[in-house]
């Protein structure tokens, strides 16, 4: 039965993110998805299916009888999606991800369990499961099957996260930048000067309101992405070029710019200073660093710079990375358990209606085969044949219930 369970998936390791769209299905909308989906499901024969689309991962996980082999894998993607090209196929086993039984099951619980992520210990996979998950039960392309997989999976990635480490230690530049920011002790109504408003200042920002920083000033090229983010922070918004008249003192500054160059030198550093002399925190995010050595130097900071913090990101991941081989006892201690599981769950589904038909059984006997001999006994004898098989009819239906149980345990 196990073998029953399939997946073609598609992931960043394999193929580059602009490739990686033609594997999905294309809509322009939840309606034309649910539709497509249907139709893939019913012209292939797949007993039920999900599908899991994200930024760096097309995942098809389906239970089927159908054999699933290259010539399946290219039919199908090609049906999923019309601009998917045949020679997509022809290095296949570097391409493409197939698996079924015990493997496929395996791997949905490191996908869970984020073993298998870009970034390992990421719980927003299991998250993207669940959502792609329910919103395939919504439109009736799961079952029984996928529903205890599921159930697996949610457990298991559960269990890793409750009984490893893989979670701890942040390998996210901006996350460990905001770590450091915490752990200074800087307050929260300081006064933060948020230098550039590009993609990694956006991600800063989000984390400056989690936690509720109160006084951010924002300077960027484009005063429509500055205040944009001041927007969001409650803040104020200037030009970058605004920083040489800045006259209203900071306590720490963030800066990440697509500047080639260093724009805060000894300078203008002296200037955003107003002779104050107290220790200033400055985060330094930026490639190549925005920051002069010579501030650091120079003046009273605590200076953190990109470099310091991909260093202790790599350091995190490799931490991390020693946490997989207790995932995956975890996982491979839920697979055994599974496997028990849903044989026990076929054998009571395939064994459901036994009750019935012996109760029916009973009554064609009594009413139909036996009548006439029944008629013929007296009050006392019908009521001892009737316990008689009442007797029968409860041991016909336990015997092959606790016989199944035997054998799966």
């Amino acid at each position: 039965m196990l073998n029953n369970f399939k997946i073609i998936t598609i992931t960043h390791k394999n193929v580059s993110l602009q490739t990686l769209s033609k594997f999905i299905v294309p809509s322009t909308d939840e309606a034309e998805l649910q539709l497509k989906l249907n139709t893939i499901k019913e012209h292939f024969e797949i007993e039920e299916m999900m599908y899991l689309a994200t930024c760096n991962r097309v995942m098809y996980f389906f239970y089927a009888e159908t054999n699933v082999n290259e010539s399946f894998v290219g039919e199908f993607l090609s049906h999923a999606n019309p601009q998917f090209q045949t020679d997509l196929v022809d290095d296949f086993s570097k391409r493409i991800t197939l698996l079924e039984g015990h493997d496929a099951l395996e791997h949905l619980l490191e996908v869970a369990s984020s073993i298998d992520s870009l970034v390992i210990g990421e719980r927003e996979i299991l998250r993207q499961l669940r959502t792609a998950f329910d919103q395939c039960v919504s439109w009736g392309l799961t079952g029984d099957h996928l529903r205890l997989a599921m159930q697996l999976a949610v457990e298991t990635a559960k269990g890793v996260y409750s009984n490893t480490r893989i979670g701890e230690k942040p390998i996210s530049v901006v996350s460990l930048a905001i770590q450091k920011l915490l752990q200074s002790h800087f307050p929260k109504s300081g006064k933060l000067l948020l230098i550039g408003a590009g993609q990694t200042n956006l991600l800063v920002s989000k984390f400056l309101k989690k936690h509720e920083f109160k006084n951010v000033t924002v300077f960027n090229r484009s005063i429509e992405r500055a205040n944009s983010l001041a927007e969001m922070l409650n803040g104020n918004a200037f030009l970058l070029e605004d920083l040489k008249s800045y006259q209203e003192g900071f306590d720490g500054i963030i800066i990440c710019t697509g500047s080639d160059k260093a724009l805060l030198d000894d300078k203008l550093y002296s200037s955003l200073l107003q002779k104050d002399s107290s220790r200033k925190l400055i985060i330094d995010l930026a490639i190549p660093n925005n920051v002069e050595p010579s501030v650091a130097e120079n003046f009273n900071v605590n200076y953190i710079e990109i470099e310091d913090l991909r260093c202790l990101a790599k350091e995190n991941l490799g931490f991390r990375q020693k946490e997989i081989s207790s995932a995956q006892k975890i996982i491979e201690a839920n697979l055994v358990k599974f496997q028990k599981t849903h044989q026990q769950r076929q054998i009571t589904k395939a064994m459901r209606h036994v009750p019935q038909k012996i109760k029916a059984v009973k009554s064609h006997a009594m009413n139909e085969v036996f009548k006439k001999d029944v008629a013929e006994l007296d009050e006392n004898a019908r009521e001892v044949l009737e316990r008689v098989l009442s007797y029968m009819e409860r041991r016909c239906i336990s015997i092959p219930m606790e016989a199944a149980k035997n054998t799966v345990s």
